[in-house]
């Protein structure tokens, strides 16, 4: 089969590899019809994630049908059509019977893409495949199931629900790509009474118009804290979501938050932020990170059916699996190209 394979920091290429094979009773090969590219694959790329090695097949998100299960497998079956789960669940050890299946003790967690061969190719085996799929009722367009596989779960739970987000609340989004829109189009779910984006490129802060937020700042050309302090009374938001991963815009998250207000970081960060202790430790400000554990798919994928949830506007530019290189190009210069999600669609998708 073909698939996009890591070679080290800056180096990918599309190769000829080996079919995946079941290896444990608990696995499924599932042929890819549909996946993406994350802003996590770019942090790979630039050498931000050490677990990677080369010659790992990359991708962590996917919409296909089963080809093959494994002699436990029992709630899927060849030819099903089922959502690839970023996070792989085993369902038995202690987070995944608390529901925190990013922190897997059983051989899941983040795995796709990561520390095993993931999904940015013609077929994947997926590990845990009771746990770690979810099948999809027929109406349910690929596009629109395939932002529930990583990117709308981890804005909902890792920037909105850790961060706390209620009836009223200001709300600002420091970073409108894909996860900083995902955020704000959850964060609409409870009510708040402004969503602010934040962003230098205004292109993206149209789209975060787009997904419902009601303010939007460019800190190019305005200081974020000066009109936040403006809308607030002086006081700041009640929740700074950092949705980028590099140090600034977590120390500008830090700078607009009120007293016993909360920062969800949910970006990739490669490198260390200062963290201003000296200041914050008086304010009783509280600061939440995480991986996604997707334990909120389901609920997720019922508001996408039933039409509350808008996934499919998400995407912005579709090629063939077989031009992945050309869609690392168009998502990796979004800037340019006006990107959020780049969808890839395989022979049969």
């Amino acid at each position: 089969m073909k698939a996009l394979v890591y070679h080290g920091p800056g180096a990918k290429s599309w190769d000829d590899v080996p079919d995946p094979k079941i290896i444990d009773s608990t696995d499924a090969i599932v042929r890819v019809d549909t996946t993406t590219l994350c802003g996590t694959d770019l942090h790979i790329l630039k050498g931000d994630v050490p677990t990677v090695t080369e010659g790992r097949i990359l991708g962590h998100e996917a919409v296909g049908t089963i080809v093959d299960v494994g002699a436990a497998v029992s709630s899927v079956k060849a030819g099903d059509r089922v959502l690839v789960s970023c996070v792989s669940a085993c369902g038995r050890c202690r987070y995944c019977r608390e529901g925190h299946y990013g922190q897997c003790l059983g051989g899941g967690g983040w795995i796709l893409g990561n520390t095993i061969d993931g999904t940015q190719a013609e077929l994947v085996r997926v590990p845990f495949a009771d746990t770690s799929t979810y099948l999809l009722p027929a109406g349910l367009d690929d596009e629109s199931a395939l932002m529930l596989s990583d990117i709308l779960p981890t804005a909902y739970e890792v920037g909105v629900v850790n961060g706390g987000i209620s009836p009223g609340d200001v709300v600002a989004v420091v970073g409108a790509g894909p996860i900083g829109l995902a955020a704000v189009l959850a964060a609409r779910l409870f009510s708040p009474a402004h969503v602010v984006a934040i962003d230098l490129v205004d292109s993206r802060l149209e789209a975060a118009k787009q997904f419902g937020a009601d303010i939007t700042i460019n800190p190019s050309r305005e200081d974020p804290a000066e009109q936040l302090a403006t809308l607030t009374g002086g006081l700041g938001v009640d929740v700074a979501v950092e949705a980028v991963g590099v140090p600034g815009t977590f120390e500008t998250c830090t700078r607009l938050v009120r007293p016993g207000g909360r920062v969800a970081n949910v970006g990739v960060h490669g490198s260390p932020a200062v963290l201003h202790l000296e200041e914050l430790w008086s304010r009783n400000v509280t600061i939440t990170t995480g991986l996604v554990d997707t334990w909120s798919t389901p609920t997720l994928l019922k508001l996408v059916v039933s039409g509350q949830l808008e996934a499919k506007r998400f995407v912005t530019h579709r090629f063939d699996l077989a031009d992945v290189l050309d869609a690392y190009d168009t998502f990796g210069r979004a800037a340019d190209t006006g990107a959020l999600k780049v969808v890839l669609t395989g022979a049969s998708g």
